[in-house]
């Protein structure tokens, strides 16, 4: 054996061994020996990417593939270091051209399979996950992500497969009995339901990684266990990272305000803002988009790209470029509306970026992390008793913590029962929340008032053919006739779905993940909702809505409660009609839907914020009574 295959293998057994510097010392030596050597250029790519110095990496790689275009791994590692710079487009042309010398690279068919999911493009992502699976079957990252995917596609009998496929071949693997319950929810396919939530909420508690915090919202119903599960969730996917600022203060004629959202378009996250954010006091505050999903080209969209002082398309670029600009634009209060949900970026807060990061809105609950400073929320939803279940401090708003938007205005046409399906005599039931909200507790409350209330139907929305399906055999199973349950579809415009609701008599809740965006909908074209107001912030929300319209005895204490109010309302015509009046009347003098004053408070709030920043501290409550 010649001296330089010496060295080489001698760096490698260093590299295996993490002795990274070492290595990379006897690697540039054998590069001294030959500038050409494909292995060595490799390892020293994928040391300087572990060492967070991708970009000294792009030369030596970039000499590399054109010197031995056919040593897949150089490719492999220049689209790993492009990646890690947010050159996505760039990585991705990378990885194309390992799998060119070999399609079977099972790393490049995960890493950029990953990519392209990161890219939104999701069918891509799809296929090369499913590559992986025709050369590895039971390859585990292969499945979850198959499965994941499938998800978003809305092809959950195929996800259910995926995931029961994966756990059957690790049982531990991270969040996999919270992926296969959440999308069974998505299906109400409740199978195991009680055994899956002890099971998941015991892993939670014991500090495992059994369930993703926003899907655990849909099982557990204690603020405690809540925290638990998003602690664990953010040390493993969230670690602080250096931060950008470093204590500077700024001296702006204006608070600069950046709202980071991948829902600045047509999203229910999207409809709750807009008002708020087109009404913001322009003399003292300076508003910046850090736009992180999709251009819709909706009518909200088109309201968003006008709100804004700054609006920032950042969807393709880098987290920590993102980070970077929002330091060099000297951001003072910087707003997570997304938290952990769909596409959001909470990679970006680790970066530090601004002196005051707030959690708002988009996820209902604590972020487990050290460097977000507050979380937005009212009395109701975090009861003072709470706040030790909340790793940021909490800031009240006065009345609800739900913004509203009173510029909508609901068409004056209303449906007749027969265009919503609806029979024409009767009761109706309504309950627009998302499928996964609907649990088998409150399904048996539901079915057990059609039973009592005869000629009722329930009015739900559903996502497919399949959920509709396992919820008249839900129906069935409980004696109730499927055909008493409806389905409403998709209609265009916000303004006319809103306009069906006045062909409904009672909103019924979900819990323990109440209905948010959809409550304030019911509540603002006139329908009443009865909720039950649990002990965590998910399903509490709702309660704060009815106190925040002035009918606080919405709100009931137990889920018998919820079902003694509802059909009491069900089975007193005048008293429904009395409830309906006042809820009309409230609607012009009660907070929920004075969006004028919401965001006055909002601002309050975030000026108490900054002040507190200035004097470079911070308390459990700011504002609020």
């Amino acid at each position: 054996m010649n001296a330089p295959n010496t060295l080489l293998i001698q760096a490698i057994e260093l590299q295996n061994q993490g002795r990274l510097d070492e290595a990379l010392a006897l690697f540039n030596i054998c590069l001294q020996n030959n500038p050409n050597d494909a292995a060595a250029l490799y390892s020293v790519g994928v040391i300087l990417l572990k060492q967070g110095k991708a970009a000294q990496a792009i030369p030596l790689l970039e000499h590399g593939v054109a010197v031995a275009p056919q040593f897949a791994p150089l490719w492999f590692v220049l689209g790993a270091v492009r990646q890690a710079l947010g050159q996505k487009e760039e990585a991705l042309q990378a990885y194309d051209k390992a799998l060119e010398v070999r399609p079977d690279y099972t790393e490049v068919l995960i890493n950029s399979g990953a990519l392209l999911r990161e890219l939104m493009r999701h069918q891509e992502a799809l296929e090369r996950f499913n590559r992986v699976l025709t050369y590895d079957p039971n390859h585990q990252l292969a499945l979850g992500n198959c499965g994941i995917l499938l998800t978003e596609f809305k092809r959950s009998t195929e996800a259910v497969g995926m995931f029961q496929r994966l756990l059957a071949i690790n049982p531990n693997y991270d969040y996999g009995y919270g992926l296969l319950s959440y999308e069974r929810l998505h299906a109400c396919d409740w199978t195991d339901f009680a055994a899956l939530q002890e099971a998941i909420v015991a892993g939670v508690r014991a500090g495992r990684r059994a369930c993703k915090s926003l899907a655990f919202m849909a099982l557990s119903d204690s603020a405690e266990d809540h925290q638990r599960c998003a602690r664990t969730f953010s040390q493993h996917h969230y670690p602080k990272a250096e931060p950008l600022w470093r204590g500077e203060r700024y001296r702006h004629e204006r608070i600069r305000v950046a709202y980071v959202s991948p829902d600045l378009r047509e999203h229910p996250v999207g409809h709750l803002i807009a008002g708020v954010l087109e009404r913001h006091d322009k003399s003292r505050f300076e508003t910046v988009a850090i736009s992180l999903g999709i251009n819709d080209q909706s009518r909200l969209r088109g309201r968003m790209e006008k709100a804004f002082d700054h609006f920032i398309d950042a969807k393709q670029m880098g987290t920590r470029k993102i980070a970077e600009l929002m330091r060099e634009m000297e951001i003072d209060i910087a707003v997570d509306l997304a938290g952990f949900t769909a596409d959001s970026r909470t990679d970006v807060f680790a970066y530090r970026p601004a002196p005051v990061q707030v959690n708002y809105l988009g996820y209902p609950g604590t972020l487990g992390l050290d460097y977000m400073d507050y979380i937005l929320a009212d009395r109701f939803v975090i009861p003072p008793e709470h706040q030790r279940f909340y790793d940021e401090k909490v800031v009240y708003l006065p009345d609800a913590y739900l913004p509203t938007d009173s510029g909508v205005k609901i068409s004056e046409r209303t449906p007749s029962r027969s265009e919503c399906g609806l029979p024409e005599q009767g009761v109706v039931f309504c309950s627009f929340s998302h499928d996964y909200k609907v649990s088998p507790p409150v399904f048996d409350i539901w079915m057990n008032l059609l039973r009592q209330v005869p000629g009722s139907v329930l009015w739900l929305v559903s996502r497919n053919e399949v959920s509709q399906g396992n919820l008249r055999k839900e129906a069935q199973a409980r004696g109730v006739d499927p055909s008493r349950l409806v389905f409403a579809g998709r209609v265009p415009l916000v303004e006319d779905h809103l306009a069906r609701y006045r062909q409904a008599d009672i909103f019924l809740d979900t819990h323990p993940y109440n209905a948010h965006t959809t409550a304030a909908d019911a509540l603002m074209a006139g329908l009443p909702v009865v909720t039950y107001m649990g002990n965590a912030f998910p399903a509490r929300v709702a309660g704060s809505l009815v106190h925040a319209v002035g009918l606080p005895e919405l709100a009931t204490k137990s889920l018998a409660e919820y079902e003694a109010l509802a059909l009491a309302l069900a089975t007193d015509p005048a008293r429904l009609a009395a409830l309906k009046a006042r809820l009309q009347a409230n609607l012009a003098t009660q907070p929920l839907f004075d969006t004028d004053a919401f965001c006055r408070n909002l601002e309050a709030a975030y000026i108490a914020m900054w002040r507190r920043s200035q004097l470079g501290g911070a308390e459990d409550a700011l504002c609020g009574t």
